[in-house]
């Protein structure tokens, strides 16, 4: 536990910076999504293309907000499973403790 504080403290945790798996779901998607991309350019004027590139640039926006909000949602179910974990109030059974 003290390596993953101490990591946090000096910024050496950067959950955003991930690589896909060589030939995973994920991989070939993102090829295909690339290569149709390529495709479409080739078939737009200049202007068709700076429409594209503008259109990409805000998918690429909404993805990281929408990866960033999903982290910080994540994280805080995390806390508070973890939180309840901690309260043995709760329930009709009770664990055993003395075992004398």
């Amino acid at each position: 536990m003290r390596k993953t504080l101490e990591d946090f403290y000096y910024g050496n945790i950067s959950p955003g910076a991930q690589q896909m798996v060589p030939n995973s779901e994920l991989k070939r998607a993102v090829d295909r999504v690339t290569r149709f991309e390529s495709q479409l350019a080739e078939q737009l004027d200049e202007a068709g293309r700076t429409f594209l590139a503008k259109l990409i640039e805000s998918q690429h926006e909404i993805d990281d907000i929408t990866a960033l909000e999903n982290f910080v949602l994540g994280f805080r179910l995390g806390v508070r499973m973890m939180a309840e974990c901690m309260d043995d109030n709760d329930g009709d059974i009770r664990e055993v403790t003395d075992y004398s």
